[in-house]
């Protein structure tokens, strides 16, 4: 093995253990588990009030059409918000400035965040499914086929969204920011057709919502568990795979090209001071 390749090795398995370690933490922590639970709840009493509800146009359950954007909305939120939420918090307590400082310390950090993130979205999508399955019918659920879409569709989810959230928790000076992403990412949703078909919307937000991962995750996620009748409601009545595939992998390439050079930005310009004077500022705030 060659000796420039044996210390990545050692610091991704490092962050592969911390990362399995701080997932397996986050159940010890009634706040953490709160936090799982409480958008779960919510989610499924709404589906729970929209299953008599039909889809224009057909006989399916409303509830049950949207359980499965649920899914992909949790991916993209996961993606996006979560990623960004850890990095802003880890810059300002002074974590990420103890992973600059240990040797490839930064790739390590950044393994055990992938772990963690991906680990607590797929919680989050079982706790939305499992429950799911029991209270909606008409879910393909019986199908290899259905499951191995749905698989794809949000592992190819996260790779398109972390980055961005990385890029995204890295522009961010403090975590009382999030608000700036949290607020246009929480608008996509509501236009991305999760909670309603997105063929009811005006011409220009259709397209608008196309630009984004959000909608093709939940068209990836409906395609994958729905049946093959309903694409009739979807843009262009089709479930358009090929286009999923392409939009979302253009939104991988183009966080994991940014992601990289914003990271080794922002660990440049984390010092001791920097940490210092961010939690004055906190302090501040606080009192």
């Amino acid at each position: 093995m060659s000796p420039s390749v044996r210390p990545l090795l050692q610091a991704a398995r490092s962050g592969l253990s911390r990362g399995r370690i701080e997932l397996r933490q986050g159940f010890t922590h009634a706040e953490t588990l709160w936090g799982y639970l409480f958008p779960t709840v919510v989610l499924l009493v709404v589906m729970f009030f929209l299953r008599g509800a039909k889809v224009p146009g057909t006989d399916f359950s409303l509830g049950a059409q949207t359980l499965p954007s649920t899914l992909g909305m949790t991916v993209a939120f996961g993606g996006l918000v979560s990623v960004a939420s850890i990095l802003t918090v880890e810059r300002e307590d002074g974590t990420l400035l103890r992973a600059k400082a240990t040797p490839n310390g930064m790739f390590g950090y950044l393994i055990s965040k992938i772990i963690l993130v991906a680990g607590m979205t797929m919680i989050s999508v079982a706790l939305l499914l499992v429950p799911g399955i029991f209270l909606f019918d008409g879910l393909m659920l019986n199908s290899l086929s259905a499951w191995l879409t749905l698989a794809w569709v949000l592992l190819l989810g996260m790779v398109a969204t972390m980055p961005i959230g990385a890029v995204f928790g890295s522009l961010l000076s403090n975590p009382r920011n999030l608000g700036l992403i949290m607020l246009p990412i929480m608008g996509l949703i509501a236009t991305s057709g999760i909670f309603y078909p997105i063929t009811a919307l005006p011409g220009w937000l259709q397209g608008l919502a196309q630009v984004f991962p959000i909608y093709w995750l939940g068209l990836g996620t409906r395609s994958a568990l729905l049946p093959d009748a309903m694409a009739a409601v979807e843009i262009g009545d089709s479930w358009r795979h090929l286009e999923t595939v392409l939009a979302l992998g253009g939104w991988a390439v183009l966080g994991l090209a940014l992601a990289p050079v914003v990271l080794r930005r922002m660990a440049r310009r984390e010092s001791g001071s920097s940490v210092a004077a961010r939690r004055e500022k906190a302090l501040q705030r606080v009192t």
